[in-house]
């Protein structure tokens, strides 16, 4: 088995001993990303969209950096601070996604990183 670090500039450092993204067999497993904004090292909170939003765009530049985007994701899985959360973050996660969607889960949470409402994380194919 193969396995390649993937990490970039365009999306936040780590904040523990982990990597953004590891390829191994095809598969591309992005750790849960949070609403840090790269250039700036701060959290996107002015609100739960655009929080969302953040996380997304972290994701994005993941995906991208290993040469792939959201139409390669095949499951998702979404923390909550709180389930109330849960209609607003969906309405900014499906914009991401065209045509056939990931599997999913969405779970609420005691507690997420620094405080946040929100933390994705991903496993996409390599190849279609």
């Amino acid at each position: 088995m193969s396995k390649q670090i993937i990490n970039t500039d365009k999306a936040p450092a780590p904040i523990g001993p982990y990597n953004q993204a590891v390829k191994a067999n095809g598969f591309l497993f992005i750790s849960g990303q949070v609403a840090f904004i790269p250039a700036t090292g701060e959290l996107e909170l002015s609100s739960i969209e655009a929080e969302a939003h953040q996380v997304m765009k972290n994701l994005s530049a993941i995906l991208e950096e290993a040469k792939i985007t959201f139409d390669h994701v095949v499951k998702t899985t979404i923390f909550l601070s709180d389930m109330a959360l849960f209609a607003k973050v969906n309405e900014v996660y499906a914009t991401y996604f065209k045509g056939d969607h990931p599997a999913r889960e969405t779970v609420a949470v005691k507690g997420l990183p620094r405080g946040v409402n929100v933390e994705i994380s991903v496993i996409a194919v390599v190849d279609l």
